[in-house]
């Protein structure tokens, strides 16, 4: 499981089964990760990571609850819905208000293995 903190809310997401979502999970081993965000076309969250993941890059349309590596060094958080070539990391499971909880000003998210 991949948990998301953005501001008050918890955001649990089951992770991919490719080597993108592996070396995310390696990476997040080591303790919990934050990322600086910033919101972004009006559909997505999007956060630099320390170091870039392995792409496995396929033209998809990304929907509300997925966690996608974009350029292999870039975590975006989906409420909205795109089209583009991208690796999927991860999906959020529960996605009620999760237009609320992604789209508002917070400036960061933190990423981890548990909870």
């Amino acid at each position: 499981m991949l948990y998301i903190q953005i501001g008050d809310a918890t955001l649990t997401a089951v992770l991919e089964d490719n080597p993108s979502a592996q070396a995310l999970a390696e990476l997040l081993e080591d303790g919990p990760v934050t990322l600086e965000a910033e919101n972004y076309g009006g559909f997505e969250k999007t956060a630099r990571l320390p170091e870039a993941l392995p792409k496995n890059d396929a033209r998809v349309t990304a929907r509300p609850g997925d966690v996608i590596l974009y350029q292999g060094d870039t975590v975006v958080l989906f409420y909205g819905s795109n089209t583009w070539s991208y690796t999927k990391l991860a999906h959020i499971t529960k996605t009620e208000g999760l237009e609320a909880a992604l789209s508002g000003g917070e400036t960061a998210f933190t990423l981890s293995l548990q909870s």
